[in-house]
This record gives structure tokens, sequence and C-alpha cells, in this order.
């Protein structure tokens, strides 16, 4: 049992190192749509705050448990089963939110990259990494907006200049992607305003780009997910059990009259 316990122990640091790793991933990442998520939205940056507190804390539960594993200290290792506890519940609960909220959370995406696109500005240094993110979507998901390159004609600089420009990332030209940001202009002058459809642009948006790469690592999602969630039921059954066992063998300890 005690070995056991030494293993899953062991899986606890390498599992809080993950979640932490994961965590300030997050926060650093500035050229990816995780990137557009933190720079425009609170929520997920407090998710990247939550994930490395339980990221840390796991890693300082694995250090307790094995700790009152070796010296056979009851009451660290009930500190142990507690924290894994209220991580599992913490977990659940949040994929629950996940789940009915998630018509709420596609709108609020759909937002913020909408305002994104609006005020799009390759000469405001304020927005630059925000705005370079959302390049490097589209150039890597090979999309243009977020449901449609239409949503790009509402961008102020374009409206101005009569839609005759439009954003080098979404372009499928390999001359435009050598740039990669700002806007480039129409090789074929079009008489009056221009529309998304004189763009040499991809017709996909970004949301189907987005939504296919969930569908496609769902499977290792819910398989990580679920591996993390069993690991912890183990480590809540072992620690009781030898938090029991260290009671019987204290009772056997106690001298007969």
């Amino acid at each position: 049992l005690h070995k056991t316990m030494y293993v899953l122990f062991l899986l606890f640091q390498i599992l809080g190192a993950v979640i932490l790793g994961f965590g300030i991933w997050i926060l650093a990442d500035k050229t990816s749509f995780i990137a557009v998520l933190q720079m425009s939205s609170p929520s997920l940056k407090t998710g990247a705050y939550i994930l490395i507190g339980v990221g840390a804390l796991t890693m300082l539960m694995g250090f307790l448990g094995c700790l009152g594993a070796v010296n056979e200290i009851r009451c660290l290792l009930g500190l142990y089963f507690t924290c894994l506890m209220l991580i599992l519940l913490t977990q659940i609960a949040a994929a629950l939110v996940i789940y009915f909220q998630k018509e709420t959370l596609k709108v609020e995406l759909s937002d913020i990259v909408v305002d994104l696109i609006e005020d799009y500005d390759p000469s405001n240094e304020d927005k630059r990494n925000l705005q370079d993110a959302w390049d490097y979507v589209q150039t890597q998901i090979a999309c243009c907006g977020w449901t449609g390159a239409k949503e790009w004609e509402n961008n102020e600089i374009l409206r101005n200049k009569s839609n005759t420009e439009y954003p080098c990332s979404c372009s499928n030209r390999s001359k435009d992607l050598v740039e990669g940001r700002g806007f480039c202009v129409l090789d074929d002058p079009v008489n009056g305003t221009a529309t998304y459809a004189d763009w040499p642009v991809h017709e996909q948006g970004c949301m189907d780009g987005v939504e296919q790469w969930l569908k496609d690592n769902l499977g290792i999602i819910l398989g990580v997910c679920t591996g993390v969630a069993v690991i912890e039921l183990l480590g809540m059954i072992l620690s009781i059990s030898l938090c029991k066992n260290i009671h019987s063998e204290d009772y056997t300890k106690v001298p007969k009259s």
C-alpha cells in the first residue's frame, strides 16, 4: 500500500507541474487563439491564475501526502484527502459551468473577436500583441473573420478606404502572407466601393476552424480530464486506507492489561 501511495504522490507532483505549466503558458502565450482570449477576456486570465494556484496546491499536497505516508502522520494524510476532494469538486463544478454555459461563452467569444476586428489598427502599438495574435490565428487556420470575411467590412480603416484594402493575414496568396499583418492593397482597382467579395481572401470564418480543432482534440481533452479524475479518486481512496491502517496499528501497540 505504501509503495502505491508513493507512486501516486509522484504522479501528483507531475500532474501539479503540468497544470502549473499550462496556467503559465496561457498567460505567456502571445501568438495563438489562447492569446486573443486571455488578452481580451478577464475571465480566461482569472482562469489561468486559478490553474497556477491549483497546480501549485497539487504539488504541495503531493509532498505533504508523501511526508504523511513516510512518517505515518494521520493529520497530513487527512489534509491530503480533503484537498484532493476539494480539487476534484472544483473540477466537476467548472466542467458543469462550461457545459451549461457553453452558448453564453460562445456569444461572449464572438463579441470579443468582432470587436477586435472592428477596432483593428496596425498603427496602434498598445494593441499590437493582441492584433498580431489574431493575425496568427487567421494565417494558421486559413480563415477570415469570425463567421466570415464580411465582418472586416465593419473595420473603420477599411471602410474609410472604400474597402480597396483587405487584411493581409486573411489572404489566400502567399505573397501577402510574407507580411502577415496589417492591410494589403487590391491589385485590380475597383470603381467605387469594393466589397469582401473582391478581396483575395479565405471564405471560411475562424469560428468553424476553432470548432473543428476542438472536435478533433475532444477525445484527447476528455481522456486527460478522465485520467486526472481517476488518479485523484485513487489518491483519496488510498490515503483513507492508509489512514485507517495507521489507526489500527496504533491500537495494536496499546499494551494489554
